[in-house]
C-alpha cells in the first residue's frame, strides 16, 4: 500500500473512547515506543534550560535585531526554525535561524543518551512522544515569539532566479517577533497585506520551485489524511497542502542543500540521499500509467509528468499514490576526510542535500548543524560528532521505521473505529493501488469517509485501477487495525 501522509488537529488531551485508547496503548506497546523521561534525564534538561551552554560571546554573533518569524501548524510548540527574508539590489537574502540543541546537550551525558535511544518525535493522535524533554523541545530550546534563543544562523544570498550566490553560517542569538500558521500565512499573501519579509516567501518559494523543476527535482503534491478530535473521538478528512506550505519547505530544502555543498567541500559530513529509481520500479510505473490513461511520452521524464498531474482527478491521485513507490529507499550517508561516497545525491531533490533544520524533533539534525558549522569554519568538526557519525544511519533508519510505522498504525486505528459499526456498507471509491503479482489484492480510497482501505476483489479478479466503484465494507477491527472491502 503507498505510504499515506497524515496530519493531528484538534484537542489530542480530550478523553477518548475506551477502545481507540486501548488500541492507541497496544500500538505503542508494540512498537517499543519510550514512555515518560527518565529521572535522571529530566533533571539534567531542566539545568539545561536554566543554563545553556553557550559559545564565547565572541564566537556567537548577536542577531536579535532582526524580526524573525516561525511558519508552523497552529498547535505545534516545537519550533526548529525561524525566518527572515529581504531584498537585495540583485536578489534576495534568506536568513533561516535553526534550534541550537546542541547548546542544552552535553554529549554522551545521560540527555544525549535518551535522544539516540529516541531518534525521532512520534506522532500520536492522543499526544506526541518526543525526541528531548518538553522543557527544551517546547521550551527554552523552541524558538517561540519574543524570547531570546541560541541558534544556528544561516544566511544564503540569491540571485534574481533564486540561485544561491554566497552562504554563511554561524552560531547566533535570535528573538522571534511572530508564530505565524499556514493558513494564516496563505490568506495574507493571497490578499496583499503581508508585510515585504512574509511576502517574499512567495516570491523565494516559485523560484525555487522552478529551479526544482529544472534540475529534475521532484515534490509530490498527495493530498494527506487529517485527523481530528471531536467529542472523544476522531474524524478522518482530505486536505490538499496550501501552496505557502509549499514555498516554505523550499526553504528549509535549500538549506539543507547548502549544508551539503558545504560538507562535500570540506570533506566530512552526512548527507540524506536516495539512488535513482531502478530501471524495473520506472518499467511498473510507466506500465501503471498505461492502465490509468496518463499519456507519459517517452521524451517527457518523470519529473516533468508528475509537474503535469492534478491530484484531484482520481486517475492522477492514482498514480501520484504510485510514485511515492520510487521515493523508498532514502538513507544516510556519512563521509570523511575526503573520502566522498559514491552517491552523493537525493534522486527526489536532484541535488546533494542533508537533514539539518529539524533538531528538536530528529537527532541527525543536531550533528549535520556541527558538520556544517565546521565546514564553514574551516575546521575539524567536534570529536562527539565524529565518534557518532558511523553509527547514525543506523539508529536513524530505525527511528525513522518505527516513526512510518506509527503514523501507518494511527490511521488504521482511527479508519477501523470510524468505521466498525457500518460493516456490510457500501461506499463509494476508486482504487489507487493494485499488487502486480495479485491483481485482485490493492488499495480503494473512499470519497467519504476519507479512508484509504484494503480492498479484495475475493475471487481474484483484477480491480480496475483508477477506476471509481461501489465497494462494501467487509471487516473494521479496531483492536487489530484491519479494514477491508470488497467490489459491490
Amino acid at each position: 500500500m503507498p505510504r499515506r501522509q497524515i496530519r493531528v488537529t484538534g484537542a489530542a488531551e480530550a478523553p477518548l473512547r475506551a477502545p481507540l485508547q486501548a488500541a492507541l496503548r497496544a500500538l505503542r506497546t508494540e512498537l517499543g515506543v519510550p514512555g515518560e523521561f527518565p529521572p535522571a534525564v529530566l533533571a539534567e534538561a531542566a539545568r539545561a534550560a536554566r543554563e545553556p551552554r553557550l559559545p564565547d560571546r565572541g564566537a556567537t554573533a548577536d542577531a536579535t535585531d532582526i524580526p524573525f518569524f516561525t511558519v508552523d501548524p497552529p498547535t505545534s510548540t516545537d519550533l526548529d526554525q525561524a525566518m527572515h527574508l529581504s531584498r537585495r539590489p540583485h536578489g534576495y537574502r534568506v536568513r533561516y535561524a535553526i534550534a541550537d540543541v546542541a547548546a542544552f546537550v552535553v554529549p554522551g551525558a545521560a540527555l544525549d543518551a535518551e535522544a539516540h535511544r529516541r531518534v525521532t518525535t512520534l506522532y500520536f493522535p492522543d499526544g506526541k512522544t518526543p525526541l528531548h524533554p518538553p522543557v527544551l523541545s517546547e521550551g527554552t530550546a523552541s524558538l517561540l515569539p519574543d524570547e531570546t534563543r541560541p541558534t544556528v544562523l544561516w544566511t544564503i544570498d540569491l540571485d534574481t532566479d533564486g540561485g544561491p550566490t554566497a552562504t554563511d553560517v554561524r552560531r547566533a542569538l535570535v528573538r522571534s517577533r511572530a508564530k505565524l500558521d499556514y493558513e494564516g500565512v496563505q490568506r495574507q499573501i493571497d490578499a496583499g497585506t503581508a508585510d515585504e519579509p512574509l511576502a517574499l516567501l512567495k516570491d523565494i518559494g516559485l523560484l525555487r520551485e522552478q529551479r526544482e523543476a529544472d534540475r529534475g527535482g521532484i515534490s509530490l503534491d498527495v493530498p494527506e489524511q487529517e485527523i481530528v478530535e471531536r467529542d472523544g473521538t476522531y474524524e478522518l478528512g482530505y486536505r490538499a497542502p496550501l501552496p505557502a506550505e509549499g514555498w516554505n519547505a523550499q526553504i528549509s530544502l535549500l538549506t539543507g542543500m547548502a549544508a551539503a555543498e558545504l560538507m562535500l567541500a570540506h570533506g566530512t559530513g552526512i548527507l540524506r540521499t536516495l539512488p535513482a529509481a531502478p530501471d524495473g520500479a520506472v518499467g511498473r510505473l510507466r506500465r501503471t500509467a498505461r492502465a490509468l490513461r496518463i499519456d507519459w511520452p517517452h521524451h517527457v521524464s518523470y519529473a516533468a509528468l508528475i509537474r503535469s498531474l492534478d491530484p484531484h482527478r482520481p486517475h492522477h491521485a492514482a498514480f501520484l499514490q504510485e510514485c511515492t513507490t520510487l521515493l523508498r529507499g532514502a538513507g544516510y550517508t556519512p563521509f570523511r576526510d575526503g573520502a566522498v561516497p559514491g552517491i552523493t545525491t537525493h534522486a527526489a531533490v536532484a541535488a546533494p542535500y542533508t537533514h539539518c533544520t529539524a533538531p528538536l524533533r530528529r537527532l541527525v539534525d543536531r550533528y549535520a548543524s556541527e558538520l556544517a558549522l565546521a565546514a564553514a569554519a574551516g575546521e575539524t568538526p567536534p570529536e562527539w560528532v565524529l565518534a557518532a557519525l558511523d553509527d547514525l544511519p543506523a539508529r536513524m533508519a530505525e527511528g525513522t521505521r518505527r516513526a512510518g510505522q506509527a503514523e501507518r498504525g494511527c490511521v488504521d486505528i482511527v479508519e477501523a473505529a470510524l468505521l466498525e459499526d457500518r460493516v456490510g456498507e457500501l461506499f463509494d471509491g476508486t482504487v489507487v493501488d493494485v499488487q502486480e503479482r495479485e491483481p485482485g489484492v490493492g488499495t480503494v480510497q473512499l470519497e467519504t469517509p476519507a479512508v484509504v482501505a484494503r480492498i479484495e476483489s475475493g475471487n481474484g479478479a483484477a480491480l480496475p485501477l483508477g477506476e471509481r466503484l461501489r465497494v462494501r465494507l467487509t471487516r473494521a477491527d479496531p483492536a487489530t487495525a484491519k479494514v477491508l472491502f470488497a467490489p459491490a
